[in-house]
């Protein structure tokens, strides 16, 4: 019953869905989400992502690459997630020391890795000498039953629209999307400079529903949005929420979530979920506002490799 590590493969897909499924649950995935990341990806990131086998069975999975648009070379990830009824056999640990040895040799010097705040997570990466630096926390609200607070009425020039109104030009969503990514709390910080790579990365991704997801224009321009990721059934998530600089403190990407909640309950969603930085609070107060409650935390690793 040895345990092997090998590269993915398009046909284990399914599986790696299915494992990190029951790791988080909290997340939207998606087969054809897991395709797309290794499919789309940036060559610059020189992603990796690794499966572990027992007896013929996917049971562990670990996405590994460079954080190729941070400001400050050499950051790299890799989390490895290990099925609930097969862990205690290795794989984990054989998974990020895998990873560790590709991430090192494409020259990275640091390696930020998650692992749950709960019993055996965190012992595990701080037996392998991370460090914490940060927290997030995953909420949950259940869209079905659950009451929506009423949303504010839009301010005289503010027009609430749909990311499916910018699909002949995406640009001003992207330039939007830049301008928050950059001020967003975090330990690696990224700089959304290359649209075309943001068209192929994040505009296609598979999980964006782009009907779902709100563009809140000020006067014709767009001023903050919510991107709503979805695995076309049951299960909803805010992939990311921002505004720009020069429209803060107006309520606006309230306005945004309230708008694109209400819809996906409309069309049959039934849980939504979102993840903010612990150090967040503007963000995790509006979410308290809409009702959502922590379910999971996820602490932020970081060791020096190389």
């Amino acid at each position: 019953m040895t345990v092997i590590v090998r590269d993915f493969r398009p046909d284990d897909a399914e599986a790696v869905a299915r494992v990190r499924r029951a790791v988080l649950p909290f997340e939207v995935t998606t087969p054809a989400y897991i395709r797309f990341g290794v499919e789309r990806a940036n060559p610059a990131k020189k992603v990796r992502v690794l499966v572990a086998e027992r007896d013929g069975e996917v049971i562990g999975t670990a996405h590994a690459g460079i954080a190729y648009d941070s400001d400050v070379p050499g950051q790299s990830y890799a989390t490895p997630h290990v099925h609930p009824e097969h862990r205690g056999h290795g794989a984990g640990a054989l998974l990020l020391r895998t990873a560790e040895e590709h991430l090192a040799a494409e020259g990275a010097t640091h390696l930020y890795a998650w692992a749950l705040d709960e019993p055996g997570f965190r012992e595990f990466a701080e037996r392998r000498g991370y460090r914490p630096a940060r927290t997030a926390h995953f909420q949950h609200l259940d869209l079905a039953n659950g009451p929506l607070p009423e949303p504010p009425a839009p301010a005289p020039g503010v027009e609430l629209r749909t990311a499916a109104d910018y699909e002949d030009d995406p640009r001003p969503v992207y330039e939007a999307d830049a301008e928050a990514t950059s001020d967003e709390p975090g330990d690696i910080g990224a700089s959304l400079d290359d649209y075309e790579d943001w068209i192929a990365g994040v505009w296609n991704n598979p999980l964006l529903d782009r009907g779902l997801s709100t563009i809140v224009t000020v006067d014709g321009r767009v001023a903050a949005f919510t991107a709503a990721e979805t695995d076309g059934l049951t299960r909803y998530m805010s992939g990311m929420t921002g505004t720009r600089r020069a429209y803060r403190g107006r309520g606006l990407a309230r306005l945004a979530k309230a708008d694109s909640l209400r819809r996906a309950r409309a069309a049959g969603y039934r849980d939504a979920y979102t993840s903010n930085d612990g150090a967040n609070e503007p963000m995790l107060a509006i979410n308290r506002w809409f009702g959502y409650e922590i379910c999971a935390t996820e602490v932020r690793y970081v060791r020096a490799i190389g």
